[in-house]
């Protein structure tokens, strides 16, 4: 995920909070070759604030413009 530019965001259902994943961290921790599908990350997350749960997670791609016309 980190190599194709994917972000993850996780979001507390308990106090609404959303905080944007530290991918690198996670890798560092949890090893390069560690699952990071939501059912694998969600049982090992609580909220930082309320200490919650419930979290959500929300898998974004890269999006930032392409430079399609650029010559080689």
């Amino acid at each position: 995920m980190i190599d194709a530019g994917m972000s993850v965001t996780g979001g507390c259902l308990d106090c609404h909070r959303h905080q944007k994943l530290d991918l690198p961290a996670l890798r560092r921790r949890f090893g390069a070759d560690a699952p990071a599908m939501e059912w694998d990350l969600r049982p090992r997350m609580k909220c930082a604030v309320c200490g919650g749960k419930r979290i959500t997670l929300t898998y974004s791609p890269d999006t930032s413009p392409k430079d399609l016309n650029r010559r080689k």
